[in-house]
């Protein structure tokens, strides 16, 4: 009896010490990969490489640092917003979630997402700290539904060696590149007269997204108002017109690849078999990691840079990015101090997250001699100015991505006029908003 006295009586001191409910925890959902064979307990971010990498060794970093916060990470798979849907309708849903900044209005507009204005303020994190592509994506109604972590955009990635030989090389070492469509179609002429090989290497099977992308950037350097009522798309311009007549024409002039995957398309750019890769910022780090190596395509021969300007009217790149919300559910003061302490984390490190080939949201980081030594960033940096989303009150983006990326697919392929697929993409996607 005394034995279980005294347990007893160390198990309330226990109780009473400072340690003993010091732990608070985070339930964190994001995507970006999974990958804890090679980094679940690496701490030393400075090693970690893509995505995955990254992500995985921050979070262990802020844990070791921080022993009286236990961060309990699910991975789901890209986007995961199916899972979350059913976690906020049950009730359930995580602490901290990624989340797109496209998709967040269909969020926020439903009262779903916390305002973030107080925690970030108490975390010394200002509006005027992010990149205006960053800040403006995820404010809503005047406040702040996210903690920025990155833009990210598609790119125009170059094969200099064949550039080389296509006789598309300046004297400075960087590649020639269109800075109008008649200049495109007659580099891209001369590239493939002289290498034998398609301009652009694009994602135009199995594929919504990047027709959607490429076609948002194409109507925003027109300065087209054709969201100017986020409740209504208007594609019945010659603005929309041209925009696709120029992405068929691409195709049509046998300049581009045809019928590949997200994958083969990445594999193909990397065996060499077309000059310019149309894809997004992550693959920097891949691609300029098989540039440093010998004896393949891209030895000491690769480059990126933005999307050109095509239309005279405006210099800008259609961007997304990635921002980490906190979903609306009951949380103690504490928690959201703990959740405080976590972002002003991800804000401190923004520059590590930015090694992902994703720019950096924080102005500061963009301004630095770090960020601007790292390969490549100083070509693509102009995108945290010229970056430009859809209005943020558009709801149900990725689905409107999905409708616009398969009609414009059916028109470039032939299977639809041009004027029936911006008449059809137009009709369904007001559809859809006009029934959510």
């Amino acid at each position: 009896m005394k034995k279980l006295l005294l347990g007893t009586t160390a198990i309330g001191l226990l109780a009473l010490s400072p340690f003993a409910n010091a732990n608070t925890t985070i339930e964190l959902q994001r995507f970006f990969g999974a990958c804890e064979a090679e980094y679940g307990k690496a701490t030393d971010v400075s090693a970690a490489v893509g995505e995955c990498g990254i992500i995985t060794t921050l979070v262990n970093k802020f844990a070791a640092e921080n022993p009286d916060i236990n961060v309990k990470v699910s991975t789901v798979e890209w986007p995961g917003y199916d899972q979350l849907n059913a976690q906020l309708a049950s009730r359930s849903a995580p602490d901290v979630v990624s989340m797109h900044y496209s998709a967040m209005s269909d969020y926020q507009s439903r009262g779903l997402l916390v305002p973030l204005d107080k925690l970030l303020k108490d975390q010394s994190i200002k509006a005027t700290d992010f990149t205006d592509a960053a800040i403006t994506s995820v404010t809503k109604e005047g406040k702040i539904y996210a903690l920025p972590f990155d833009n990210w955009t598609m790119l125009f990635h170059v094969n200099n060696n064949l550039m080389k030989k296509a006789g598309l090389m300046k004297a400075d070492g960087n590649p020639i590149l269109p800075t109008n469509r008649d200049e495109l179609f007659s580099q891209g002429k001369q590239f493939k007269d002289a290498t034998g090989k398609p301009y652009l290497v694009q994602v135009l099977a199995n594929e919504t997204a990047t027709y959607a992308r490429i076609f948002y950037t194409l109507m925003m350097q027109q300065n087209s108002k054709f969201f100017d009522d986020p409740s209504h798309i208007d594609l019945s311009g010659q603005d929309a017109k041209a925009a696709l007549t120029f992405m068929k024409d691409i195709v049509d002039q046998g300049l581009s690849t045809k019928n590949l995957d997200y994958p083969a398309a990445v594999s193909a750019f990397s065996n060499g078999d077309g000059g310019i890769a149309v894809n997004g910022t992550w693959l920097i780090g891949s691609y300029d990691a098989q540039s440093k190596e010998s004896n393949n395509a891209l030895s000491n021969g690769y480059s990126v840079f933005p999307v050109p300007q095509f239309f005279k009217q405006k210099d800008v790149t259609y961007t997304d990015g990635h921002g980490w919300v906190v979903p609306r559910g009951d949380r103690s003061d504490e928690k959201m101090a703990a959740i405080g302490k976590l972002f002003k984390f991800f804000y401190d490190n923004n520059y590590e997250w930015s090694r992902t080939g994703h720019l950096p949201t924080v102005k500061k980081v963009i301004a630095s001699n770090e960020f601007k030594s790292l390969p490549h960033r100083s070509d693509i940096a102009k995108i945290a100015k010229t970056g430009q989303a859809l209005p943020s009150a558009v709801l149900r983006q990725f689905a409107i991505q999905d409708i616009i990326g398969e009609e414009l697919s059916s028109a470039i392929s032939g299977n639809k006029s041009i004027d029936d697929a911006l008449k059809t993409a137009q009709y369904r996607v007001n559809d859809l908003l006009e029934n959510i």
